[in-house]
């Protein structure tokens, strides 16, 4: 297969090789709902009546979006009385695909604010980073809602430094909502707990109304519970056709895992910049926990912008094997799983 250039939008071109630079200024700009929550609503959010927690947190939320353009105007005020404090936060808890991402792009698109952001929580850390902290809180200050993605709690350093600015924000004012990302084996789910920052995290808990949202992985319901895996010939074929009149990447797993070694994962999204299909060859199952959690975050950004993967080898929902799987980054790798088998069959 030959390679096209990096500005061609036609063609095929090797992640491995591309480089991801991007400035804070647009990091900021791209603080906004991935493409695929463009759309969201209440109203469009699916409950699943076998799990009332899911309705519950959704009568909640509407609530506190102010009740939003999609707002049912009935039991409005009933359902606000049931918050018994108000607090200028709302967690999100609970485990992968049940629409925590949609409900939080909901509100966003719900509040009638003026400044507003939606990021992973990967993205505001690494702005800390560019930025620097004290700018970072100048940049957001006066921000109406706060929307984070993901949260982080397995690292200590960012989840302290979040916790920081979150405080000084929620002090002049900005409401914000998040979901969560805990470590079930290591933190515990529907509340916030590490042993090793308690102080950190009972202090940020404080600004929150954790909401526990429970339910089947709406990803799983359609599709046969297993990544789609192409031989040879049909991966060069599907490659080759899409590469006609689009972008398209084609990478050994190695390489993909070795260059997603030197790119901060904050500019992972830039990777994928105007592809319409990645192609991944020769997937191997992973044996480093690091190099693992940078395939989470890889996957992460192509399922927020909804580039579909075709991959031969070892089938993608079998990268992460059972002692990953059995550890403190569990519901990681399986929420990563659960993206993989849709984007295969996409």
């Amino acid at each position: 297969m030959s390679s096209s250039s990096g500005t061609s939008h036609v063609g095929i071109v090797h992640l491995s090789t591309r480089t991801a630079q991007v400035s804070a200024a647009e990091m900021v700009a791209a603080l906004v709902p991935p493409p695929q929550f463009d759309g969201a609503t209440f109203e469009s959010y699916r409950v699943d009546p076998a799990y009332p927690s899911q309705q519950d947190a959704k009568d909640t939320l509407i609530a506190f979006a102010g009740g939003g353009a999609s707002a049912p105007k009935s039991g409005l005020f009933r359902r606000a009385k049931k918050v018994p404090e108000a607090k200028p936060g709302v967690y999100l808890d609970g485990g992968f695909g049940v629409g925590k991402t949609h409900l939080l792009a909901s509100i966003y698109h719900a509040m009638p604010v003026r400044r507003k952001y939606f990021g992973s929580f990967i993205e505001y850390t690494a702005l800390v980073g560019a930025l620097g902290y004290q700018k970072t809180v100048e940049q957001f200050r006066g921000t109406d809602l706060l929307c984070i993605d993901e949260f982080e709690l397995d690292d200590p350093g960012d989840t302290m430094v979040m916790t920081r600015l979150l405080g000084e924000l929620a002090a002049t004012g900005t409401r914000m909502a998040a979901t969560s990302n805990t470590p079930p084996n290591a933190l515990g789910e529907g509340r916030f707990a590490a042993q090793d920052f308690l102080r950190e995290i009972h202090a940020m808990s404080d600004r929150f109304q954790t909401l526990r949202i429970d339910g089947t992985d709406f990803r799983q319901r359609a599709l046969d519970g297993h990544a789609a895996v192409l031989e040879s010939e049909p991966y060069e074929r599907a490659v080759t056709d899409a590469a006609a009149s689009a972008l398209v990447s084609d990478d050994t797993f190695a390489d993909l895992i070795a260059h997603l070694a030197q790119v901060h994962p904050s500019r992972y999204l830039r990777l994928l910049d105007d592809l319409t299909l990645i192609g991944i060859r020769d997937v191997i199952s992973l044996d480093d926990q690091s190099a693992a959690l940078r395939f989470v975050a890889f996957v992460d950004r192509a399922y927020d912008a909804q580039i579909p993967i075709r991959a031969t080898g070892v089938p993608l929902d079998q990268v992460f094997g059972e002692e990953m799987l059995g550890g403190g980054y569990r519901k990681k790798y399986l929420r990563a799983t659960s993206r993989l088998i849709a984007l295969t069959h996409s």
